[in-house]
């Protein structure tokens, strides 16, 4: 059986010792999971936006990774103190894929920036700073603890896509590397998971063959077995759809 080609985005980086040369660049977690689940990678460089349609031409299904914030202007709001570093060249980019991938009914898996970036691209807004501007909250950006180090719990909402994938639990430990959130959520897309500070820890567009964001990175986990069933999910969505002719031609 043929594997279903996962385009998965890449960040741009300059690198101390690399002559400053911009590199893109992706996490090799996210390469495996995919491989391992059946599906074949192929990496996005961070082009003009007129060319997404012409990678997508080429893709079963979407992967958002993660990476830097999103430019606020992109959801209409001028930057906060706490707001991180940009990429605006990538956040143009994958706009154009996110918009062209749901438009084409493409199976996407989005993850931490990811889901930040699938919600603006539909008209979502940002929360730009989650200690400065939530009440009580956890401890999110968890950069201490080792990359597979469980952080946290998420509260699955019952009868979504996501409580199929996580086989019927609805409280479930992930782990956690972000100090952004989704706060309002674009149209046409539920919140399925929130983490017990009220933070929207995941989101899916229920009329859409396959379309799941994620806060957490369950790529780093890659022996988890919630992990597993995420990107078996996924990428079974994008070979039934690349078998009955739904995305490439």
């Amino acid at each position: 059986m043929s594997r279903p080609v996962i385009g998965v985005s890449c960040s741009t980086l300059v690198l101390t010792g690399m002559r400053g040369v911009p590199r893109f660049a992706l996490s090799e977690f996210y390469v495996r999971c995919v491989m391992d689940a059946g599906g074949l990678p192929l990496l996005l460089p961070n082009v003009m936006p007129e060319l997404a349609a012409s990678y997508l031409s080429r893709m079963d299904g979407l992967l958002l990774s993660g990476g830097l914030d999103v430019d606020p202007e992109f959801y209409g709001e001028e930057p906060k103190p706490k707001l991180g570093n940009l990429d605006q060249v990538r956040d143009s980019y994958e706009l154009e894929l996110a918009r062209g991938a749901h438009q084409a009914g493409m199976p996407m898996l989005s993850i931490c920036r990811g889901v930040q970036l699938l919600n603006v691209a539909f008209g979502g807004t940002l929360v730009q700073d989650i200690d400065s501007e939530i009440d009580e909250p956890l401890k999110h950006e968890q950069d201490a603890l080792r990359q597979n180090a469980l952080s946290h719990r998420i509260r699955i909402k019952p009868n979504t896509r996501l409580h199929e994938i996580a086989a019927g639990s609805e409280r479930i430990r992930v782990n956690s590397f972000h100090h952004q959130s989704v706060k309002d959520v674009a149209d046409g897309f539920d919140i399925t998971a929130r983490s017990e500070d009220g933070v929207i820890e995941a989101i899916e567009d229920p009329t859409h063959p396959f379309c799941v964001g994620v806060q957490w990175h369950p790529e780093r986990l890659p022996e988890n077995d919630f992990t597993r069933s995420i990107f078996q999910h996924f990428v079974e969505a994008a070979r039934t759809a690349a078998n009955v002719g739904e995305v490439r031609s």
